[in-house]
């Protein structure tokens, strides 16, 4: 079996690549090439790196006619929601049409490969109390560009698999974290500066913005575990939450951080770190997707939450 994963050079897409590798799948990647590759150097003798333009549709259609996988693993995109504000013709431009361009070569190739479409929680924005948990059936009310992209993106998954029945699957996916999170990720980001104030790099202060939002944080390797799950049980059409199914504050996790620090340290709010708008709760509920598949997350946050310390003690 061959699987590809669009974006295998990013945070998920290598924790992707680890778990296809370990189920002896064939594992081709697609890079730009801007990539950064130090989240796959270790893999890199174990999979086949072809560069693509996602946007660019004969680049798409060249790499499927090529390869023809039977599974794809679509997590290409600009995922972090502040870049969206500061450029949302480039967000959504890259997230849908980078996607289109996979269905229009499947459709035209006529291939019979399953989809995997790694969709948002933040498409759900605008949450009412009595809303949550957030069920899939939850109005989708978006409050960035990014999210709009997103929702765009699931949407095309649904409408190419009634108009020509391709095999899409759609994963909602909460907050996830972990070893190799990028630094302008919330959690990577304060993990990061606590690494360097151990090391005496910055002095022993962090700076954060807004500590009150809550969110649902799932482990990167629960969450690809479930993308395969997905593919392998989940029913064609569908879209799935994934998620833990509790929530934490900003404050909460950053307290937590703070707790396996070896030095004693302040918080500064930074108001750069503020934004336009924000989605106030993110709370999932998974059930659909667990009875569908069996899948639960199984890595405690606060396990996550060290591993994530650890990765930047060894990189700072």
């Amino acid at each position: 079996m061959k699987a590809l994963v669009t974006g295998i050079a990013g945070f998920v897409g290598s924790h992707m690549a680890e778990f296809l590798l370990e189920r002896n799948i064939e594992v081709v990647g697609t890079i730009r090439n801007r990539s950064r590759m130090e989240h796959i150097t270790h893999i890199q003798d174990q999979i086949r790196l072809i560069e693509c333009e996602l946007r660019d549709p004969f680049s798409v259609e060249s790499l499927l006619t090529q390869e023809k996988p039977d599974l794809i693993f679509h997590l290409a995109a600009q995922s972090f929601v502040p870049t969206s504000w500061n450029s949302p013709i480039d967000t959504i431009h890259n997230n849908v049409a980078g996607q289109l361009n996979i269905f229009e070569a499947v459709r035209r190739l006529n291939l019979s490969c399953k989809i995997q479409i790694a969709c948002s929680s933040e498409q759900y924005g605008h949450v009412e109390p009595h809303e949550t948990p957030i069920r899939e059936e939850n109005p989708l009310r978006p409050l960035s560009p990014y999210a709009v992209s997103k929702a765009a993106q699931d949407y095309l998954g649904y409408q190419y698999y009634k108009s020509y029945g391709l095999h899409v699957i759609r994963t909602r996916t909460f907050n996830h974290t972990g070893p190799r999170r990028g630094e302008q990720f919330v959690t990577s980001n304060f993990a990061k500066q606590i690494a360097e104030i151990e090391k005496g790099i910055r002095p022993p202060i962090v700076s954060v913005g807004n500590l009150s939002a809550q969110r649902d944080f799932t482990d990167v390797r629960d969450v690809v575990r479930a993308y395969w799950l997905a593919l392998e049980s989940g029913e064609v059409g569908e879209c799935y939450n994934i998620a833990s199914g509790s929530c934490v504050t900003i404050r909460e996790m950053l307290d937590m951080l703070l707790a396996m620090s070896t030095v004693q340290i302040d918080t500064v709010p930074d108001p750069s770190r503020m934004r336009p708008s924000d989605v106030e709760i993110l709370l999932g509920d998974a059930s659909k997707f667990e009875q569908r598949t069996g899948w639960k997350p199984e890595i405690p946050f606060e396990q996550t939450l060290a591993d994530l310390l650890q990765y930047w003690r060894q990189l700072v």
